[in-house]
Order: structure tokens, then sequence, then C-alpha cells
């Protein structure tokens, strides 16, 4: 997580530690226990390369697939009959040409430029701990009638009515939330209450381990999803932050890799779809793009074969009556220009700068079909400075955080509080938190319509966005004087936006 790049740049926090084990004891030892993601078959894969492969559906073609793998050289770690998605790990260079030439293969890739070794966040800087003398004097003004030790911190559930739509619907618990990220800390005493372990699962290897505490993060510099859980579903219990939906459930499904880099590669996040959908999840939420490549182009073929598994599982998601919720990404792009420069692909061995066409090479998921894409915005309510955009993308935007929108909250932090590891708080930014808080209002809404389906409820989270428009002036988010980004579109729909900000309120009424 300490790695910057082109859009993941980790998120602007600001070091906050709370920590809570002196009032509840000490954690339990599996609570840090590492993900058992296949560590030992990793270790003797040097040199050995990982493959989605995509076939036809039916039966038999699938097994013939599954022997011409062998016959090439390759290993099956896992197949997906439903989805006719075949991952394989293999040591011949000439694996991927030689298994698109079998009958029934439809496209089939490297899903990584560099060999299997023992997918990249959208928040922007590091993360900033919360210390015990600034959480006490946030404390000490969370005045406000039934409100969290720590809410006076939290501008963004106010942005969005989250406070008061608490006091009508926190949300039903039929209604589960999967966070597809890091880990979640399911001991933190914001999130235990919420926590569904049932729905939980590690998904690194691109085969799901359902071994208890398999999905927690390996360590504490592995934060991100515990800090995207707490946004939604952090418990209304007197000890700490709230939640923009504190009454559903939330899960876990660990898909980044377990070193430094936490890279979330597609085979990872194929498995978390299909998990997920098995599972009953209602609502996915996706704060991350697809490693090694931030932008996906069709005439390639290794990316293609990525594109294509990636899809196949989340479109097996949503007809399973999952909605995927995902983040826009933290380049200030503009997702429907003519060109971009991506000078951080591959990431996980070295980059080479290319000119893409976002029409043509996707950012994966956020740019798939059916997915709910989410631009952020600060506390004054408009596009948060880094935050990629572009018209016909983006569909709603959510608070993510801007250091350079100061809120008058006792802190004056403009990023979003939220739980860590270890009963711990801290401040991040990023589209890695606008998501999350979009992916809680559905939440809402689901709770509100249970029989929605992804479809309507994605119609629902627009009907009921606030759309500031595009700004009057030219946009100049970070204050140089100098033209950062440009809004195209009007009142009800535009790039910066897309139909509004989501209402917490609105969802529950």
């Amino acid at each position: 997580m300490a790695h910057l790049r082109s859009r993941r740049r980790l998120a602007l926090a600001v070091p906050v530690v709370l920590s809570l084990t002196a009032s509840l004891g000490l954690l339990p030892a599996a609570a840090s226990a590492a993900p058992r993601a296949e560590s030992a078959a990793q270790a003797a894969d040097a040199g050995t390369f990982a493959y989605v492969v995509n076939t036809k559906l039916d039966h038999r073609t699938i097994e013939s697939v599954e022997k011409a793998v062998v016959a090439a050289g390759g290993t099956v770690v896992v197949t997906y009959d439903k989805i006719g998605v075949i991952v394989a790990h293999s040591a011949n260079p000439g694996f991927a040409a030689q298994i698109r030439t079998v009958p029934g293969v439809q496209s089939a890739g490297a899903t990584r430029t560099s060999a299997v070794t023992a997918a990249g966040t959208t928040d922007e800087g590091a993360v900033q701990y919360l210390s015990k003398a600034e959480a006490a004097k946030v404390a000490a003004q969370s005045t406000a009638s039934g409100a969290e030790p720590l809410e006076a911190d939290q501008w963004d559930l106010r942005a969005i009515g989250a406070d008061k739509a608490a006091t009508i619907n926190p949300g039903s618990k039929k209604v589960t939330v999967a966070v597809i990220d890091t880990g979640v800390d399911d001991t933190h005493p914001d999130i235990a209450p919420n926590f569904s372990a049932s729905q939980s699962a590690n998904c690194v290897s691109g085969k799901a381990d359902t071994t208890y505490g398999s999905w927690r993060p390996v360590d504490a510099d592995h934060y991100h999803g515990t800090h995207v859980a707490g946004e939604i579903a952090a418990a209304r219990n007197g000890i700490g932050v709230a939640g923009v939906a504190p009454g559903v459930k939330v899960a876990s499904i660990t898909v980044a890799q377990p070193d430094a880099n936490s890279l979330f590669f597609p085979e990872s996040v194929v498995c978390a779809f299909v998990f997920a959908a098995d599972h009953g999840v209602e609502i996915t939420n996706n704060s991350y793009y697809v490693d090694p490549w931030l932008y996906n182009c069709t005439d390639d073929p290794d990316q293609k074969a990525i594109v294509d598994a990636v899809n196949r599982a989340q479109l097996y998601a949503q007809k399973k009556g999952t909605l995927n919720v995902a983040s826009a990404g933290n380049s200030n792009d503009d997702l429907d220009s003519d060109a971009l420069v991506d000078d951080s692909s591959p990431d996980d061995s070295t980059a080479v700068p290319r000119t893409v066409d976002p029409h043509e090479c996707f950012d994966i998921p956020t740019q798939l079909p059916g997915v709910v894409t989410v631009s952020a915005t600060g506390v004054k309510g408009t596009k948060s400075y880094y935050s990629s955009y572009g018209q016909g993308v983006v569909d709603v935007a959510g608070p993510g955080g801007d250091k350079y929108q100061i809120p008058g909250t006792p802190s004056q932090n403009g990023r979003i509080l939220s739980t860590l590891p270890n009963n711990e708080y801290g401040y991040l930014q990023g589209t890695s938190m606008a998501s999350p808080h979009v992916a809680a209002v559905a939440a809402l809404l689901k709770s509100t319509h249970p029989n929605a389906t992804p479809a309507q409820l994605q119609a629902l989270l627009k009907a009921q966005a606030d759309n500031p428009g595009c700004p009057t002036a030219p946009y100049d988010g970070d204050g140089d004087g100098v033209v950062d980004a440009t809004c195209v579109g009007g009142k009800r729909v535009n790039g910066f936006y897309g139909s509004g900000i989501v209402n917490a309120l609105r969802a529950v009424k």
C-alpha cells in the first residue's frame, strides 16, 4: 500500500490512531493471521505465469479445454464453469498462443507480466491515523443526540443525509455489501456487530478460501478494506464512527496480494464476483482497478482476455441479483476523452508509457456494463481534485474527501474518517472512499425496496441524487490557478457527477 501509482495513488490520510484495545482487551491471535492463499504452491512456481482462458459454456467444451491446458504445459487452478472461465498456471512461454488455437476457446491471456509470487486501490495519499488526543477532542464536540463519539468529524454522513436516514431506517440485516478489497478486520468493534463471515472469503489465489479469518488483512498496512467497510456499515453502538448504512451486513472478499504492492489480479477479482453472487450478496463495492493494466486494450490478446473474464464474472453477479459499484479512479482523467496517457502500466513489472483511447481500452471493473461508476466530491459538494470523470461514464458521485475542501469539523480534515485494523481510526481520501458511500446508499435502497433488481437500484440511485451541475467558473481543484478539468453536460447529467451526489435520506423515505 506504500506505492504511488497514476490513478491508484493511495489516499491522502492523516495519522489519527485511536486504540480501543484497552477497553476491549487484546485482540485474539487469529485477528492478524495471514490469508492462506496457496503460499506454498506459489513459492514453488518461480517462472510460472497466471492465465485466464475463456471458453464456450457447454461442459464438453470446458472439459476438452481443461485437457488442452494440461497438454500445453499448464495446470488448472480453478474452473468457473458457469461463466466459462478457467484460471491456469504455466511455465510454458508459448502457453497463451497455443491455447488460443484450441476449439471452444474464445479468448486467453496472461493476467500479469511478472511470474506468480508467494488486485490496486483507488485512494489518494497515505493514511492519516487519528491519535488518542485528537479522538478525545472530536468526541468532546460530538454533542448531537444519538451521535457516535467520533461522528462530529464525519462531515460525509451529513453531506448525504446519512445521519438523518439512520433514525428512519439504518438498513436491513437481510442486505449484505461485500467489500472486494485488501481484507477486513472483522474484530474491529465498529464492524464486528454487522460482519457476515458466511459471505466472506479469500480469493487471492483465484480460488475461494473460506477458512475462518482468511478474509482478514495480512497486516495493518493492508488497511484499505477495513476503512471501506466502516464507511459502509460501522455500527451505531456508541464506540467510534458510524457507517452510512449502520444496520446492513458487510462481508469481506480479499483479493489483494499479501505483499507491499497489494495488487488486485484478474483471477482474484473473477473469483470474488462469482463468490459474491453464489453467496447471496446484494451489493459489491469495488474500490480498485484490476492490475496490472490501468486500461485494458481489446486489441491486445492478453488484455482482451482479462476484460472478457472479469466482465463474465461481474455480469454473472448481476444476473444473480448483485449490484456492483466501483470507483472512477484518481488520475483526474476524462474517461470520455479521445486519448489518455497511461504511464503506470504494467504495474507488476516495468511500466511503458502509452496513449490509449478509453472507449477501446477499459478501466475495469468500473467501465464494464451495468457497473455503477462513482466519482468523488469534497465537503463543498464539488468534484474532488483527483477524481476522474467523464460524460456518459460516471453514473453518480459520493463523498470521497478532498484536502483542499476544508470542513468546519473539530479536526478540519477534508478527508473521510473511518475504521482501521487493530481497533484504530483514520482519514483517507479518494474515489475509493466515494464508492462505498454509494454502495451503502444502494444498500439502504435495497432495504427499502427488497425486490428491486440491480438495474432498478441503479435507476433509483440516479433518480434520488442531487446534481450541483457543472461549475460556472473554470474548474481549479487544487487552487493553483490552472484549469484542471472541464465539465461537459447539463444540470441533470454531466461528466463530473453523472446524475448527481447520492442521497441517503431519500433512499429510506
